[in-house]
């Protein structure tokens, strides 16, 4: 949405690993920069990133897609594993995307979703993530092998997301409005709210049926697909090699539940980090703090 962007960022479709996608870049001229990716999380789009944006371009050269089934993305029809919304389907999404930029190697920052797919491309393909940040998560795997009775309560939209048989597709798409706002409303604790036209765009993504379906896809995917993926790389030891910055909202699920750089140290080699005055929406509840971390450690 660029009326959240300042001049000069554009948004255009890229064809991509068979799929277009929606982009948002910075398009003015300027010195050469190192690439960054910035991925989005549920059930946001590439605006999330709208209060960052400006005093990273000075740095950076920014590449931000809406995801997959996310935002003007494509929503391709799921399939009965769902691998087409699994964490490795839409890393390659955002990879070939980098490539076809000419972009061989780039820094990765995700929330949320983001985060996963993020984490999930710096396994796949090591020698393209220079750094990762991901903002408010800890690693898939973990999470379900520690689910509890706090974890089904405070996270209870990955279970109903996930359940079968059109029954999420059905409820959220009589008040896909209601879901949105009550989703953010509810967690920006400590932080600023979302600005109103952010979340009008989100809720004017998330309406159209076939959002819905594929975020349904994508917290499938995360139950079943993904984890097969996750376990076989535990078993094989692969690891994040590139450095690692964790950030969490101090008020948010993710901060009061987990030690998250001793969770994310089990998963990585080099991991620092720490929390943020925020929910869980961190790049628009703390983007100062958010853009604090960033520039010393994405160099």
């Amino acid at each position: 949405m660029l009326e959240l962007f300042p001049p000069g960022f554009r948004v255009e479709r890229r064809s991509t690993n068979g799929i277009a996608l929606n982009v948002c870049y910075d398009a003015t001229p300027a010195p050469v920069r190192p690439p960054l990716l910035l991925l989005h999380g549920f059930p946001q789009t590439h605006a999330i990133w709208h209060k960052v944006a400006e005093r990273l371009r000075s740095k950076f050269m920014l590449v931000i897609p809406d995801l997959r089934g996310y935002g003007d993305s494509a929503k391709p029809q799921s399939a009965p594993d769902h691998s087409a919304y699994s964490k490795r389907t839409m890393a390659l999404d955002v990879l070939t995307l980098m490539r076809e930029l000419g972009h061989e190697e780039f820094f990765v920052c995700g929330h949320d979703r983001g985060a996963r797919v993020g984490h999930r491309l710096a396994l796949d393909a090591p020698d393209a993530v220079r750094a990762l940040a991901v903002l408010d998560i800890v690693p898939t795997r973990h999470i379900y092998a520690h689910a509890d009775k706090e974890f089904g309560l405070g996270y209870y939209h990955w279970f109903f997301l996930a359940a079968p048989n059109g029954i999420p597709e059905r409820l959220l798409g009589a008040e896909p409005e209601f879901w949105v706002r009550t989703r953010m409303d509810a967690r920006h604790a400590g932080g600023r709210r979302p600005d109103e036209a952010a979340v009008r765009e989100y809720v004017r993504c998330f309406a159209d049926p076939a959002a819905i379906a594929a975020s349904c896809a994508d917290y499938r995917a995360a139950a079943g697909v993904d984890l097969e993926h996750d376990e076989a790389d535990a078993v094989a030891g692969n690891r994040v090699r590139c450095p690692l910055l964790a950030l969490w909202g101090r008020s948010s699920f993710v901060g009061r539940t987990y030690d998250v750089l001793d969770v994310w140290r089990q998963y990585a080699d080099q991991v620092t980090g720490h929390a943020v005055a925020s929910d869980h929406y961190v790049p628009e509840e703390a983007p100062d703090e958010v853009l604090a971390a960033l520039r010393p450690f994405l160099r």
